[in-house]
This record gives structure tokens, C-alpha cells and sequence, in this order.
């Protein structure tokens, strides 16, 4: 009996999945997942657009199937073709930036949607997808412990059983804390082919994970092993920023450290900066006060950058802009390699998984067939 050819719309899961993915997946072969919010805010045009391209050329060079997922006009998409990655390039941050607790929003008013973390892996596992390639995933923010300021990616994992292949995450965030709720979560954290969690654009971060990884054969065994005992969480695999890439990457550190204080300081204190400044043109003590206690350079400069305390989910934007500016644009240019990087790994772990599935259901009928 012939199959049914693709289908072309949304399923009835109320998703358009792709020819080429839907294909991919009903063989049993290998597919990866890729967000699009790195495409519509993440990089200006045409070097979003540019950037997408290679990274599925990558995907596919390594045999597997991109999935880049995105919400257009109100129908969540798993794979894109050439036009529609286009238009989403071009669009830019005229796509709302859409994590699981705005879906519903999307698709109602039939907006156009950039998929997050947790919107990626939501699609992802609703399709069957079991793995997903991103640059880096959100944590807990610096004094999260006062602010709640936790991202939904880290409630995603827990609850999502997809394998998300990353960077670690960004040294924006407070790294420790983000593990230790990770590991409240449930999720399986491993690193690969090293035994500390990556920080990003550096390789290290001071934080030891609980589990190494060697090889994409190796990632596969843990991935099955998830799915096979229906855990119900994902797995965080943590892949370092190229060697090639790690020097720049200690520049890049010391300006997010920069904008990081450029984001802390509150209208009160510039205020109470300001009255000290004043002082210290007539005062000599007040004056040595000022430079032991401020990095006077720097408020001025945050002076001019805002009026008010940098909060909530503008902070990692504003401190991403920053970054590129302080660095002369040398952070984008890593954080493409790293995304690149950790695209070709997924693939190999996604056709890894692809074939440890396809030996277990050939042993399964051998032994059915005795």
C-alpha cells in the first residue's frame, strides 16, 4: 500500500510541519530543531538571514534535517523554506518574540511569532522532534534569588523531554544558581567533552556539571535512555565555544562585566553620584571618595545610555547591544561560530539517536521473528 504524501497545511495537532521534516521523521531519521528569535532579534539583517542558511547547510551536511520553528500569521511552523526564512530575516523584531506562555496570544490573533527556548521545545516534542540546537539558554538572572527573575527555559526543560544542545548560558546570568535549579528540575546537565559547565563565549565558568560527554554516540545512549524510561524532563547538553574562538571570547567577558554595572546602577544612586561629583569640584576629600567608590567614566557613560535602572526581560537585550558596541562587533561574529558549532554537533548527535533507534527496532524484530 502507497503513503500518503506530506501534508502540505497545519496537522491536526494544529501545526504545519514541512515535507521535508515530516518525511524525515515518519523514515525514523534524523532531524534537529532551530529557534528563530535568534534570527528576528538576535542579528541584524542580511547577517541574520546569512547565518540561518549556513547553520541549516550545516544540519544538513552532517545528515539530518533542519527544523527551524516559527509562528507565521498565526500557524506555528516546523520548517522553514528559503522565502519564509527570508521574510523572517527581513522582519526582524517586527516578529513578537514568543516563549510558551504567549503561543496561545500568537495564534489567536494570528500574529507572527520568533520562537524562544521553551516556544522551540514545546513544537519540537509536539511534532517528535527529540533534539534541538540553539546558542544559549536563559537562567536565573543575577540576585534572582530577591527578584524571581527565572526564565522559562529552565521550566521548559524540566517538563519537555527534549535535548537541547547549547552553549551553557550566558555569564550575564548567575550560572551557579541556574545548575542548582536545573538539578531542582530534574533535567540532566552534561557537558561535552569537558568536565565544567561553558559560560558562553568562554569555556569554563567554574561550575563542575554532574555528567561528561565524549562523543555523539555516548549522547544518544542518554537521550534513548530518557525517552525509554519516560522521565518527562529534557537534557541540557552543554557544548564549549570553539578553542579558535575562546580568546576573544575573555574580551567579550570583560565588556558584559562592563554592561553589567552600566545596568545595575538606579536613579537614586546616579543621583547621589551626581550631589558627590558636585561636591568633589570644591572638596578634595569628596573628591577621592568619588573615584574609590565609583568608576566615574562609567556612570557618565550610563548617564547618557538611560534614565532608569535596566529591568526584567530588557536586561540580556541592552547588555547583547552593549557587548557588540564595546567589542567592536567581535561578540557577534563568536556567538555565530558557537551557534555553527553547536549545529554540528546536534546533527551528529540527532543521526547518532537516529541509528541507536533503528539497531534497538531491528534487534526488537529479530527477536519477535525467533
Amino acid at each position: 500500500m502507497s503513503r500518503a504524501p506530506p501534508r502540505e497545511g497545519p496537522s491536526p495537532t494544529g501545526v504545519a510541519v514541512s515535507p521535508e521534516v515530516e518525511a524525515a521523521l515518519a523514515s525514523g531519521g534524523a532531524v534537529v530543531a532551530l529557534e528563530s528569535t535568534i534570527i528576528c532579534h538576535g542579528m541584524p539583517y542580511p547577517k541574520n538571514l546569512q547565518t540561518a542558511m549556513e547553520v541549516e547547510a550545516i544540519v544538513r551536511e552532517n545528515g539530518a534535517v533542519p527544523a527551524t520553528i516559527a509562528i507565521l500569521n498565526g500557524v506555528p511552523h516546523v520548517g522553514l523554506n528559503s522565502e519564509q526564512l527570508k521574510n523572517l530575516a527581513i522582519s526582524g523584531s517586527q516578529f513578537q518574540k514568543t516563549a510558551r506562555r504567549d503561543i496561545a496570544q500568537v495564534v489567536a490573533s494570528g500574529s507572527n511569532g520568533a520562537t524562544t527556548v521553551s516556544a522551540t521545545m514545546f513544537f519540537a516534542h509536539k511534532v517528535g522532534i527529540p533534539i534541538f540546537v540553539t546558542g544559549g539558554i536563559g537562567g536565573v538572572h543575577r540576585y534572582g534569588e530577591k527578584t524571581m527573575d527565572i526564565s522559562s527555559d529552565l521550566t521548559e526543560l524540566g517538563k519537555t523531554p527534549v535535548a537541547v544542545i547549547s552553549a551553557g548560558v550566558k555569564s550575564i546570568l548567575d550560572i551557579a544558581r541556574t545548575l542548582e535549579h536545573l538539578e531542582t528540575q530534574g533535567v540532566t546537565v552534561a557537558a561535552y567533552r569537558t568536565n565544567e559547565f561553558p559560560a558562553f563565549f568562554t569555556e569554563t565558568s567554574g561550575c563542575k556539571v554532574p555528567c561528561r560527554v565524549d562523543s555523539p554516540e555516548e549522547c544518544a545512549k542518554i537521550i534513548y535512555a530518557n525517552q525509554n524510561m519516560h522521565l518527562g524532563s529534557g537534557i541540557l547538553i552543554a557544548v564549549p565555544v570553539p578553542k579558535q574562538h575562546a580568546a576573544s571570547g575573555k574580551v567579550i567577558e570583560s565588556a558584559i562585566q562592563q554592561s553589567l554595572k552600566e545596568a545595575e546602577y538606579s536613579p537614586s544612586s546616579l543621583l547621589s553620584f551626581l550631589f558627590l561629583y558636585v561636591c568633589a569640584c570644591t572638596c578634595s576629600w569628596v573628591n577621592m571618595y568619588v573615584y574609590e567608590q565609583y568608576n566615574v567614566n562609567l556612570i557618565i557613560c550610563t548617564l547618557f545610555l538611560s534614565d532608569k535602572r535596566i529591568i526584567g526581560n530588557a536586561i540580556t537585550p541592552f547588555i547583547l547591544d552593549r557587548v557588540k558596541v564595546l567589542t567592536g562587533g567581535s561578540s557577534l561574529e563568536a556567538n555565530i561560530a558557537l551557534v555553527k558549532n553547536n549545529a554540528l554537533t546536534g546533527a551528529k548527535i540527532a543521526v547518532a539517536l537516529s541509528d541507536l533507534r533503528k539497531r534497538v527496532t531491528n534487534s526488537k524484530l529479530i527477536l519477535t521473528s525467533l
